[in-house]
């Protein structure tokens, strides 16, 4: 018998920040027929606080990588929150991923796979792997290291 979204989920021990509240004017999320639109998501950590640094001056690649993967905890918790249950969600479909990294940085797919990776342990290979972009920033929010915005399709 395979795990539902949710349970592969709690099988891998890891826990959920709080979902942020917009700091704009924003939704955090939207549903439109049967996709969920997530708005970009910074690393929230468990104390509500924001992982902060510039990949390449303030901290490293695997740093980075795992502030992608913090991101990508940050918006499971939006959608447990709002609905529920990981799986309300049927497959990831686009992920926007931005990385705030100096003008020579040039690995930033290896970044968002931080929250990619994430994704397929919680959806499977084949339904938490969507089409990606991964893409460097001279500045994101309150120097954060990596947002990312995506696409889901609703059960």
């Amino acid at each position: 018998m395979s795990l539902n979204p949710q349970e592969k989920f709690e099988s891998l021990g890891l826990s959920l920040p709080p979902a942020p509240q917009p700091l704009g004017i924003y939704k955090p999320y939207l549903v439109d027929g049967k996709y969920l639109y997530l708005s970009g998501h910074g690393p929230v950590q468990d104390d509500k606080s924001l992982i902060i640094g510039r990949i390449g001056e303030d901290m490293d690649i695997e740093a980075g990588k795992l502030a992608a993967r913090q991101v990508g905890l940050t918006m499971l918790s939006t959608i447990a929150t709002n609905f529920g249950s990981l799986s309300k969600v049927k497959r990831v479909i686009k992920v926007l991923g931005m990385v705030n990294c100096t003008s020579d940085f040039l690995k930033h797919p290896y970044v968002i796979n931080g929250c990619s990776e994430l994704f397929a342990e919680v959806w499977g290979q084949e339904n938490g792997i969507g089409v990606r972009s991964a893409v460097g920033f001279g500045s994101l929010p309150d120097n954060i290291p990596v947002e990312v915005e995506a696409l889901f399709e609703l059960h």
